[in-house]
């Protein structure tokens, strides 16, 4: 496996030839047929109490625990605002064939063996261990070694020109997910990945993995608005548009020029995929999710909008 060039190059540097041991995206089958309630660990992977405390995760800006469950799986907890993003996101993403680790959305519950917790973390978490707030509960795979040392950009991956790669970006623009930090944001943050696969084939799995910050408003320099669908609704209209024979996205990121390179032809690969979605489907992996019924109705037609105009530039109508 090849480790990337530091990051400040980058962006300069031509990409890595593709190699057969390197994925990015997976055919997801018949999605219409996706339970979007269970998402892509399904029932039979549900988290299962009573939690067992592990240690707390102090990475990032968000309380976050680690625990394992009765059948003895390892669990990242996160806490906060972000937690039905969080949990939505990899729904839609994993129905596009992209890869996801299996997520859940816990109301409420307990964790045993509590030790001393930061203080982010007791906004959460009582000292009995309690939490009466949404949780989102990430699987850890034991299949999957996350890579620590190696990344990607959206400059520099051994995808760069293919439909996979740009059917990624329409997923999160779909959502509006403005934080897409890639290796270039080491500083701040990466959210993206490379994951060392221990069985099977291929070997290696690039991903991006945060989804809390989408559902709201895609961001500017001066505000974001994650999980609003007032937010939402307002920027659909600007959500995509055939300017001069040329695809015109109203999206604005961390990195919003990547998606500069998107063609109709991308846009009708994915369609493939995406068309298949049904209403049934969004709303219940909103609800899921942590969605009121309010708010899971509003971006289930919202996302229903969007997809119509996707359709419509695959059509070519």
């Amino acid at each position: 496996m090849r480790k990337l060039a530091p990051v400040i190059v980058l962006v300069f540097l031509a990409a890595p030839a593709f190699a057969r041991d390197e994925i990015l995206w997976r055919d997801p089958g018949a999605v219409s047929k996706l339970d979007f309630r269970w998402g892509p660990g399904g029932r039979s992977k549900a988290p299962a109490p009573p939690f067992r405390f592990l240690k707390e995760d102090l990475s990032g800006s968000k309380a976050k625990v680690n625990v394992v469950d009765a059948h003895g799986r390892h669990w990242n907890v996160k806490f906060g605002y972000e937690v039905p993003g969080e949990c939505f996101g990899p729904r839609v993403a994993w129905a596009a064939g992209y890869f996801v680790a299996p997520v859940y959305c816990l109301a409420s519950g307990r964790i045993a063996g509590v030790g001393n917790l930061s203080k982010r973390a007791r906004e959460f978490v009582d000292s009995q261990g309690r939490f009466v707030t949404k949780a989102r509960f990430q699987l850890r795979e034991p299949a999957l070694k996350f890579l620590d040392d190696h990344n990607w950009s959206w400059t520099y991956n051994p995808f760069l020109g293919t439909r996979e790669l740009s059917g990624l970006k329409i997923v999160i623009m779909l959502i509006s997910n403005w934080d897409n930090k890639d290796a270039r944001d080491a500083e701040e943050g990466i959210n993206t990945a490379i994951f060392q696969r221990d069985h099977g084939s291929p070997r290696y799995v690039y991903a991006f993995t945060d989804w809390g910050q989408i559902m709201g408003g895609w961001g500017g320099t001066r505000s974001r608005s994650p999980w609003s669908c007032g937010e939402f609704t307002a920027e659909t209209p600007k959500f995509i548009s055939v300017v001069n024979g040329k695809l015109e996205w109203g999206y604005v990121g961390r990195h919003h020029d990547f998606k500069n390179d998107i063609s109709v032809e991308d846009v009708r690969w994915v369609m493939r995929y995406l068309r298949q979605i049904r209403d049934s489907q969004l709303r219940a992996g909103l609800l899921a999710s942590g969605a009121t019924p309010g708010e899971a109705e509003c971006f289930t037609r919202e996302l229903r909008r969007r997809l119509e105009m996707l359709r419509f530039i695959a059509s070519g109508s």
